[in-house]
């Protein structure tokens, strides 16, 4: 099924980076039982069969092992890597260099899952497809509160809130000219939720497209499997060239304000955060180690 298959890469990937980014028993219970709820929220989205929910339970807790073995490890040797640099001033090169780690670790988990998704998605119901359909409309909606309908303001104080909470999760307390540079920096900032409203309604409208298409009676393996990848390559690097554009910014911005936080610090708070690396790696070898 190609929107799950999509979703799961998002929901296991982005819980293996949480588990990497907060030492936290509750996180390392959420990541063992992570088949499981990814079952049920992706059962939500699309209403399973019972022959449906059979084989998506069994091709998620499969995933879920290979995850758990080949791809924890993978994560476990980024956070090395970022520790080695945790004790010295860093370039926006040097942050960005992981962008292209962490595409590399989810474009394996949907190579991984891709077989299984076919599958699933070549035997959606019509009726299925216009379940996913609601529910997209349903989160839209939820979407414009939570962005949408804010000010300006109140989308920077939001994401204010969002930034320092990470910061001070890494580095400790933050000092009053700390938070006056990532203020300023959120102000500043290319960050558009319009934008991404547009890029949100056009990829679920290809999803459902290409779900259609995936389900047409007499479409071969072959021609599903084109069709996911087709719509895969489309999410990874949209149609829309001003998009793609705008979302190079955002990346490139990403990268010099976390250089720029990191090159404020002080040698007690880099300390702090070397610390909290470790922390997270021996978190992820705790995860990968067999059950």
């Amino acid at each position: 099924m190609m929107s799950a298959q999509n979703r799961l890469a998002r929901i296991i990937g982005l819980l293996a980076l949480t588990a990497a980014l907060a030492a936290c028993s509750a996180v390392k219970l959420g990541y063992n039982s992570i088949d499981q709820v990814a079952y049920w929220w992706l059962d939500g989205w699309v209403d399973f069969s019972d022959e449906q929910a059979a084989r998506a339970r069994e091709d998620l807790a499969r995933l879920h092992r290979w995850h758990r073995v080949d791809e924890l490890p993978q994560l476990q040797s980024l956070l090395r890597s970022m520790e080695e640099l945790a004790a010295s001033d860093v370039t926006p090169a040097q942050a960005c260099a992981f962008v292209p780690r962490l595409r590399e670790r989810l474009n394996a988990l949907a190579t991984r899952a891709e077989p299984a998704a076919v599958t699933l998605a070549i035997g959606l119901a019509p009726e299925q497809i216009a379940h996913l359909e609601r529910r997209y409309q349903r989160s839209n909606t939820a979407y414009r509160k939570e962005w949408l309908e804010l000010t300006a303001q109140e989308v920077n104080d939001k994401r204010f809130e969002k930034f320092l909470e990470r910061g001070e999760t890494l580095y400790g307390k933050l000092d009053e000219q700390q938070r006056a540079v990532l203020r300023r920096q959120v102000e500043q900032s290319v960050f558009d939720p319009q934008r991404l409203a547009a890029e949100r309604l056009r990829r679920q409208q290809d999803a459902l497209r290409t779900l259609r298409e995936m389900a047409a009676p007499g479409i071969s393996l072959t021609q599903a499997r084109r069709l996911l990848q087709g719509y895969l390559q489309r999410v990874q690097e949209s149609p829309d060239a001003a998009y793609r554009s705008w979302q190079d910014a955002l990346i490139a911005e990403a990268c010099r304000n976390i250089t720029t936080l990191h090159n404020s610090t002080s040698p007690a708070q880099r300390e702090s955060a070397a610390r909290r690396l470790q922390g997270y790696q021996r978190d992820l070898a705790e995860l990968s180690a067999p059950q």
